[in-house]
């Protein structure tokens, strides 16, 4: 992967992060997605979400010596991700669609996208240079 294709990753991640929070909660007025995880997804948490993207973008333009740093995303995204399933384990995703598709379509989605990002962000930390 090269430097190019490593920004165009982070610029991606960031993009979802910052536009999936503001489209499936319609602008964090989306109570639905509150009330399914109060805890990890109250408009504070999504907040944090989008600030999170702005980091991934933020990163996008660093050349050099990110390796802590796209590790630290790595475990960041982990994190939501060991939620997410421990989410999917005890909640019902068809009760969900029924109370609100867009509610419904973000906690199906939002774990497996962290997936792929974590193991992206895991891959650039390994791949760039000790310092």
């Amino acid at each position: 992967m090269n430097q190019n294709q490593i920004r165009l990753g982070f610029i991606l991640a960031a993009l979802l992060n910052i536009c999936g929070v503001l489209l499936f909660s319609r602008g964090f007025t989306n109570s639905a997605i509150n009330q399914a995880d109060p805890v990890v997804m109250s408009n504070f948490g999504l907040l944090m979400i989008t600030v999170w993207g702005l980091a991934y973008l933020g990163a996008a333009k660093v050349d050099s010596n990110i390796k802590w740093l796209a590790a630290a995303f790595a475990l960041e995204k982990l994190v939501y991700v060991v939620v997410w399933i421990n989410w999917l384990s005890t909640n019902s995703l068809a009760q969900l669609y029924r109370e609100d598709l867009f509610a419904g379509v973000f906690y199906s989605i939002y774990g497996a996208n962290d997936l792929v990002f974590m193991l992206f962000f895991a891959y650039v930390s390994f791949r760039a240079p000790p310092r």
